[in-house]
């Protein structure tokens, strides 16, 4: 049995979102995963490489599924006013949230089988007042009410081949890290971890690798007390209560192939320490998973490409994936 189409948001309307949407659509539509598009029709029909691709205005997930081999179905949601390539405006940020909220509710409300979110940029929301630091918080705050089995994120993940990194603290100065992190933080984003690669990944026993924070992992507190402090005692309290959980390991020495195999997912304190490694290996295909919602959702490892908006260069390489490991997810948890 197929599952639902997904939800797809168009993202940041002035950079390469309305792009790679089309992109995904042509790359899939002989029989990949079947999306709907959320977002403005004339965004997305004056995209680079539109021209020829038969878009089609539909009102629900179940119509993208009838059409989608011949046409790119469009949840048409329009900006107030045409968005610029490359020239972002906090005058669509609106709408860009209100695309987000369509996605979250069509998958709630069981018509959609996930969400996939084209990049937003976080600037322009802030302007118009957005009061999350990105889209996974705010994903957090839409499905707090909805039931959800299990320890509930959200939490950072992203996945390139071999390699799944989770995060402690996301979008914090790095001068602030040292002051987030806890205990109670490491502890709570590897349970997510070990939680979701069982769920959403059939990792029947999964195995965390936990990153230190400091050089060598601080060499016993002698680069740093966080390991001995916070990041031991974290993996002492997960080995109690029956994850697998080993660290800290030096971050200089986690990510190469041979250490890869002794793990399922690493556990990392903050944001390049995770993002480097996956964007070193497979800087095209990296897919960002949010653990711990009761939907699906993914999205692309890169942002929205103001330098290359509307030029039609953009790759679609990272949304594809996103697609497709969206649905991999819906059938697992279909499945049971």
């Amino acid at each position: 049995m197929k599952p639902l189409p997904l939800a797809l948001t168009l993202g940041e309307p002035a950079g390469v979102g309305p792009e790679i949407v089309v992109k995904a659509w042509q790359a899939l539509r002989g029989g990949g995963p079947v999306f709907l598009a959320i977002g403005d029709y004339a965004a997305l029909a004056g995209a680079p490489g539109s021209s020829g691709v038969l878009l089609k205005r539909v009102t629900s997930p179940a119509d993208a599924a009838a059409c989608f081999a011949e046409a790119l179905p469009v949840l048409d949601l329009p900006l107030g006013a045409p968005a610029t390539p490359g020239m972002p405006s906090a005058e669509a940020a609106p709408s860009v949230v209100q695309w987000i909220e369509t996605a979250v509710r069509l998958t709630l409300g069981g018509e959609a089988s996930g969400v996939v979110t084209a990049p937003i940029a976080k600037a322009p929301l802030y302007e118009a007042g957005f009061k999350f630091p990105g889209h996974t918080e705010f994903l957090g705050e839409l499905t707090a009410a909805a039931p959800h089995a299990g320890e509930r994120g959200p939490i950072m993940m992203l996945a390139a081949q071999d390699l799944k990194v989770t995060l402690v603290t996301v979008h914090a100065p790095l001068a602030r890290v040292p002051t987030l992190l806890s205990r109670e933080a490491i502890v709570h984003a590897a349970r997510v971890t070990a939680q979701a690669l069982r769920r959403d990944f059939g990792v029947a026993k999964p195995r965390l690798a936990v990153a230190g924070l400091n050089p060598h992992a601080g060499e016993s507190g002698a680069i740093g007390r966080e390991e001995v402090e916070l990041v031991a005692p974290a993996i002492v309290q997960l080995r109690a209560e029956g994850v697998d959980a080993t660290g800290p390991y030096p971050a200089d020495t986690l990510f190469p192939a041979e250490m890869r195999t002794r793990y399922d997912a690493a556990v990392c304190l903050y944001h390049d320490q995770a993002l480097i490694p996956v964007k070193m290996l497979d800087f095209w295909g990296g897919v960002n998973v949010t653990l711990g919602l009761p939907i699906v959702r993914t999205s692309p490892d890169h942002g929205a490409g103001f330098d290359i908006a509307g030029k039609g260069v953009a790759r679609a390489d990272s949304l594809i994936a996103a697609i497709r490991l969206a649905e991999a997810i819906a059938r697992r948890r279909a499945a049971g």
